[in-house]
């Protein structure tokens, strides 16, 4: 299948990258159905070509002769902001189009005298967005096309509050499109909620891991980590590395220390300021640091062609997580291999991430790093009714993690 056998207008494919021939799945499930209008609910693995899946079909039906917004993409955090509107910025050119990016860190002065040259398309974080509206700065009174992009973390319940106030500040008469890579059961309800007899495309199993990245596991000391992860990074010639990890403390701790051991590395984090953050992924990108340290939602809008290696230093909580941060390798056909370093501590969180994926993930040794840690052996000094009652917590708490809700 081509682009032209889409249904997409002529001027449109006239304006798709010279390279840009065969539509992935996704782009072949997604574009004649949201041509069609109505509401979609669509799931994609990572790197599958889910910008222009949703980007296509948005631009064909945005009037560049009107100066009012009529197409918005929602997105959880400014780097994926950046990557959408980048994604889509040429085609819009060619269409007379004005893209314009709404996210923190930016001068909103700056981003008014923007509005004021009346942009079709806004790309933007829920925060500010919320701000500009709530000033009334801007307007969404003539909108057509609603995207929720990465639609599992917009509806985590940090953001729920501000989706749903800017659902009020909508015309109930619009199409909306939901994209997300994963859809745990939990936001499902909320997911579904949002949408009008939606048409739902799946272009993968859920929850799949493409068949392109090899992914290893290795059982460590957890007081191993850091220097099997440097032992790892020594000795092989690997590229560019993308590091995950879950508290954005230790973040700058490990770049840290990874950097005494001369390795070029950068940390990525929402603590950060906007400066920081994009200096940080453009060394990346750029190669000028081989190694990216970056917490689970910096890492959102993180898209660097032909990433070889993805290393999960601990594994996520919320084991959707894990399918994203692994997607961030082997993107659009490529190749990739995804290692994870795991403790004892691990085990609930792994058989969690087992259950999700239906995939064995094996542990391996890990050569130079025996294991002299000893699995919890839930023997203790409580009394039996007392250990009954700190399982049934230990239990509760395991389900919120894995909701995600915690």
């Amino acid at each position: 299948m081509t682009f032209n056998e889409l249904h997409l207008d002529p001027a449109l494919l006239a304006a798709l990258p010279a390279g840009l021939h065969t539509p992935t799945r996704i782009q072949q499930l997604a574009i004649p159905a949201a041509l069609t209008r109505q509401d979609l609910l669509a799931l994609a693995r990572t790197g599958s070509g889910k910008t222009l899946a949703f980007g296509l079909p948005l631009l064909q039906g945005l009037d560049a002769a009107s100066g009012r917004v009529q197409g918005l993409v929602l997105v959880p955090t400014r780097e994926l902001a950046s990557q959408v509107s980048a994604a889509l910025q040429g085609v819009a050119e060619a269409l007379g189009l004005r893209v314009l990016t709404l996210c923190g860190g930016v001068a909103q002065e700056q981003q008014q005298a923007e509005l004021a040259l009346g942009p079709q398309l806004l790309v933007a974080t829920p925060g500010r967005l919320r701000d500009l509206l709530a000033q009334r700065l801007l307007g969404l009174g003539k909108l057509r096309t609603l995207v929720l992009d990465e639609a599992d973390r917009l509806l985590e319940m940090g953001f729920w509050p501000d989706i749903q106030w800017l659902m009020n500040a909508m015309p109930i008469e619009r199409q909306t499109l939901l994209f997300s890579a994963t859809l745990p059961p939990e936001l499902e309800t909320l997911a579904t909620g949002l949408l009008n007899a939606p048409v739902r495309v799946e272009a993968d199993p859920r929850n799949s891991v493409a068949d392109d990245i090899e992914e290893r596991l290795h059982l460590v000391n957890k007081s191993s980590k850091v220097p099997a992860l440097i032992s790892l990074l020594k000795g092989q010639a690997w590229s560019q590395v993308l590091v995950f990890i879950s508290a954005r403390d230790d973040a700058d701790a490990v770049a840290r220390k990874l950097a005494k051991a001369g390795i070029a590395v950068a940390a990525l984090h929402g603590e950060k300021d906007q400066g920081a953050r994009e200096q940080a992924l453009t060394d990346f990108k750029g190669g000028k640091v081989r190694v990216l340290v970056a917490t689970d939602l910096m890492a959102r809008g993180i898209h660097v062609e032909a990433l070889p290696v993805v290393i999960n230093l601990d594994l996520p909580a919320n084991a959707p997580v894990y399918v994203h941060r692994i997607g961030r390798t082997a993107r659009a056909g490529q190749k990739g291999l995804a290692l994870s370093l795991v403790c004892h501590g691990e085990a609930e969180t792994l058989a969690a991430i087992r259950t999700l994926t239906g995939r064995a993930l094996p542990l391996e040794e890990l050569e130079g790093f025996p294991v002299t840690d000893k699995p919890a052996s839930g023997e203790g000094k409580r009394a039996p009714r007392d250990k009954q009652a700190n399982r049934r917590t230990q239990a509760k708490r395991s389900v919120k993690q894995f909701k995600g809700r915690s």
